[in-house]
């Protein structure tokens, strides 16, 4: 059974920073590509980031191009979103997903809100 587990998830002020950690079980995650997602009321469902499976490209969200970065450790089946520099525009419940966008089975979520 594939499972997305996310969490580092919280409430930060804006120009702080979070890292978002999604442990992958059930599936062979070295060898698929890895989605952060985020969903807001507002925009819905967006694409933030992707990973290949190496680990060695990434693609970005013109948004938040130079304020997060995406990485894996696949010895630790673990995918990761550092992000630096929110704003209030970052608040959403974030998520991990096999594959590429829209991915093919997604985590539970981790909320981040950005507020002073």
């Amino acid at each position: 059974e594939v499972q997305l587990v996310e969490s580092g998830g919280g409430l930060v002020q804006p120009g702080g920073s979070l890292r978002l950690s999604c442990a992958a079980s059930g599936f062979p995650f070295s060898v698929n590509a890895m989605t952060w997602l985020r969903r807001t009321p507002r925009k819905g469902l967006e694409w933030v980031a992707a990973i290949n499976s190496r680990g060695d490209s990434t693609n970005y969200q013109d948004s938040v191009k130079g304020r997060f970065t995406i990485s894996r450790d696949n010895a630790k089946n673990m995918l990761y979103l550092q992000m630096n520099t929110l704003t209030p525009e970052d608040t959403a419940i974030y998520y991990c997903a096999k594959g590429r966008y829209p991915g093919d089975y997604w985590g539970q979520g981790t909320q981040v809100t950005v507020s002073s």
